[in-house]
């Protein structure tokens, strides 16, 4: 199985920081990533189907697909 590229993991390493505001999160995605939020987040949650980015980031990705499968059962 292919490694996830530098674009991903950077996107996982990101997602694992705390940030104090949705604001300045999403200034950050812009300034350091260099992405629209809105692809930031579809690139996050395809992330999160990725069997690679669990192994790379187990703690985060299951952490956000908890948060995803709660919001989901909220609907």
């Amino acid at each position: 199985m292919e490694s996830l590229g530098e674009r991903e993991k950077a996107v996982l390493a990101f997602e694992g920081r705390g940030f104090e505001s949705p604001g300045a999160k999403e200034r950050a995605i812009r300034e350091e990533l260099d992405l629209a939020p809105v692809r930031y987040y579809q690139l996050l949650n395809a992330l999160l189907d990725d069997p690679r980015a669990l192994e790379a980031a187990p703690v985060t990705v299951n952490r956000l697909r908890r948060v995803r499968e709660e919001r989901r059962s909220h609907r």
